[in-house]
């Protein structure tokens, strides 16, 4: 079992970005004190839902600033990224760290941002497969050239080579891909990359997802002892308190505001109509779902959760009382109380 934390620097009402931040970055160094396996840092562009608009760079100061922990993204948006410049960072943390990077990436949503960015809604629709392609053609290839519908270019040489690692692991960074449905599941599957699957979904739900991937992995012609040992990701919410009312508490008291704050603040690139989860009833959904409460119950739900998925790494939202000792005290019994139980 592979537990680490899910970090989205969130912004609470009240709170300034930089509170917001440095809440990020204490969490995280945290966690690798308290046995943790990685850190998950989520993008966000213009909202206060998430204030870190860089994953990558996050991961760059959260890197130097530990030495054993993974740390990952979760995720950086595709759409509003070129592949390449994204291939050659994630090249370059994973060469700087001993290969302690995970790049996840996603299709991010139809936000205002596709605008800004100059990505247009077309690279948010249709676009991905092809992004994601190019992306790990550069992590996989010596020279790359591009003749597609949105990336065209000559051929150069890929600098620096991800697969060169002293010490460390063969191959580049491992890349991970959000998956929210039957569509991305399988463009995920024949590319044989694992899941992140996110922490609305119950065990069910993701269980058939995993399902849905080793089909279509298998389909595709990937080994049968790699499909089924996969890494795949279950994102989720972790509360640690001494009674499980008091964690639900803790989370039923914070948590909506800063979902319809976060959430409300989201804009889209071409006006359609938005479904808004209702903020108190999806943070008691959350709280059903995950390791909210004492220890073994945290431990007991983290194991059913992969005994009915076959999931075994996980990355859990611990910043849910949006107070930086809160937080920090979390983390700590996740890492020395929780961890020890799963064995």
């Amino acid at each position: 079992m592979r537990v680490g934390t899910f970090v989205l620097a969130a912004q609470f009402p009240g709170q300034g970005p930089g509170e917001a931040l440095h809440r990020a970055v204490r969490s995280a160094e945290v966690a690798e004190a308290s046995g943790l396996d990685a850190v998950w840092l989520a993008e966000h562009h213009f909202v206060p839902y998430g204030v870190c608009p860089s994953a990558v760079t996050l991961a760059a100061l959260l890197l130097g600033r530990t030495r054993r922990i993974r740390v990952g993204t979760a995720v950086s948006v595709l759409p509003s990224a070129h592949p390449v410049a994204l291939g050659e960072q994630a090249a370059l943390l994973h060469l700087t760290s001993g290969g302690r990077f995970t790049l996840g990436v996603g299709r991010g949503g139809p936000w205002v941002d596709l605008e800004v960015f100059g990505a247009g809604l077309a690279a948010y629709e249709q676009g991905f497969p092809e992004s994601l392609d190019l992306l790990l053609r550069w992590l996989r290839e010596p020279r790359v050239g591009a003749d597609g519908e949105r990336f065209s270019f000559r051929e150069v040489p890929v600098v620096p080579r991800p697969d060169e690692l002293l010490d460390g692991p063969p191959g580049g960074p491992e890349v991970v891909v959000a998956c929210t449905s039957p569509k991305s599941v399988r463009l995920a599957a024949e590319r044989g990359l694992p899941m992140l699957l996110g922490m609305h979904c119950g065990d069910d739900e993701k269980a058939d997802m995993v399902a849905l991937w080793r089909t279509h992995a298998i389909a595709a012609g990937h080994c049968p002892d790699r499909v089924a040992g996969a890494g795949h990701v279950s994102a989720g919410v972790a509360q640690i308190a001494d009674r499980s009312d008091e964690a639900t508490e803790t989370l039923v008291k914070a948590m909506p505001g800063w979902l319809k704050q976060g959430l409300d603040a989201h804009v889209t690139v071409d006006g359609r109509h938005r479904a808004m989860r209702d903020p108190v009833a999806y943070t008691e959904l959350l709280c059903s779902l995950h390791p909210v409460g004492p220890p073994q119950l945290a431990a007991d739900r983290l194991a059913a959760t992969a005994e009915r998925t076959g999931i075994t790494r996980f990355a859990l939202l611990a910043e849910g009382s949006g107070d930086l000792a809160a937080t920090e005290e979390n983390v700590r019994r996740l890492g020395t109380e929780v961890l020890p139980l799963l064995g």
